[in-house]
């Protein structure tokens, strides 16, 4: 008689072998988003994740090739939060929201068209570091150590009840700086507040009427009139830093998205600030979803083996769910050294078909085909002017 050999494995061994064939899915409650490769309900929230201890932290990365499914899982992702009563604010580059915002009987803010909207918290340290970082940011350099004894003494002769309008005042201070040819800190410190003030990014983080307040549970902010320009990243820095003040001012727990997220990783002293704020979000409440496209944007934070790369790679791992579709042979390997991906996964991401992705939430994967319902149809669609050009 001849004898058959097999090999057997428990769970566990599957898992590390990082085998989605057996998969049950996260065991989480609520809405679908989709279903698991053998079939079963999917259903995903960072809280609840959270809560039920498989991550450690709520923050999440989505990414995927252009038309690949991402931008549907997300507005798909906000829609049940808001469902459940968890507060979102969208950092929305390209204009790229406008139908979700429509179907939750809200508008569009355009930041500078309908108002302005001040990024600074309550916090009077975190202020003056969100300071530093627009500064540092907008000027395109490190702040030299006479800039931050400028900053810091123009900062100590504000009132003591700080004022609302905290970059016009500083500039304030600072404005016969200007006038005088002679290069000094304090100048160069007040030609960047200038900019802010009455410059390129006047009227977005700083105006003269009182800045707006945002009580609905979903604000989505469109930076698409900076986003072609030089300016984008420091805005972009600016909304999110407001975008936290308006998520984490209230008991609920929020979501905090920002698309074309490379942007700011890819910016030194803003990396620095997020990584700072990252920390927090467990005690705000705040869940961080970081949109990603080409994964090579994320790699061009800095040469291999820089601090930079090194920081924006360090950030992406913190983040321990994250829903990846497709990406080309050479991104997914980028993904895989950037999120240290097992080659099992490395191989996946470059074969998955459309509106499936590979999901992780702490150790655990998921293979899952993204499913949206009758109601998700009103919003989801992004290719509509493409089939409008094409009539």
């Amino acid at each position: 008689m001849n004898r058959h050999w097999t090999h057997w494995g428990t769970t566990k061994d599957l898992l590390g072998l990082m085998m989605p064939s057996h998969d049950a899915g996260a065991g989480l409650g609520g809405r679908i988003l989709g279903e698991t490769q053998r079939g079963g309900p999917f259903a995903f929230d960072p809280f609840d994740a959270y809560t039920n201890g498989l991550v450690s932290n709520p923050n999440v990365i989505v990414a995927g090739s252009i038309g690949a499914g991402k931008s549907t899982v997300v507005k798909m992702m906000i829609d049940r939060a808001l469902e459940r009563g968890r507060r979102v604010v969208i950092v929305d580059p390209k204009g790229e929201y406008a139908q979700l915002a429509k179907a939750h009987g809200v508008g569009v803010v355009a930041l500078g068209r309908d108002g302005w909207c001040s990024p600074f918290p309550d916090d009077g340290r975190e202020s003056r570091d969100l300071l530093r970082a627009l500064i540092a940011t907008a000027q395109g350099a490190a702040l030299t150590s006479d800039q931050h004894y400028a900053i810091d003494q123009a900062w100590h002769r504000l009132s003591s009840r700080r004022p609302p309008r905290l970059l016009h005042a500083l500039y304030e201070l600072l404005r016969d700086f200007i006038d005088d040819p002679t290069p000094t800190p304090e100048r160069s410190v007040a030609l960047t507040l200038y900019r802010f003030v009455h410059g390129d990014l006047a009227g977005l983080f700083d105006g003269e009427d009182a800045p707006m307040v945002f009580e609905g549970n979903l604000v989505v902010l469109d930076l698409s009139s900076q986003w072609s320009s030089n300016s984008f990243a420091i805005a972009a820095l600016s909304a999110v830093a407001a975008a936290q003040q308006i998520v984490a001012g209230r008991d609920e727990l929020g979501y905090l998205v920002l698309d074309e997220a490379w942007a700011l990783l890819a910016e030194p002293h803003a990396l620095r600030w997020l990584q700072g704020s990252w920390k927090l979000a467990r005690a705000r409440g705040v869940s961080h979803v970081l949109v990603l496209h080409r994964w090579t944007d994320v790699a061009a934070a800095g040469d291999v083996g820089s601090a930079q790369r090194e920081r924006a790679q360090g950030l992406l791992r913190e983040c321990e769910s994250a829903l990846l579709f497709r990406q080309p042979v050479d991104e997914a390997r980028e993904m895989s050294v950037a999120l240290g991906l097992h080659p099992r996964e490395e191989q996946y991401l470059s074969r998955l078909p459309k509106g499936v992705a590979l999901v992780r939430y702490g150790p655990h994967r998921s293979i899952v085909r993204v499913k949206p319902d009758a109601k998700d149809v009103a919003f989801i669609d992004t290719d509509s002017a493409m089939r409008v050009t094409e009539r």
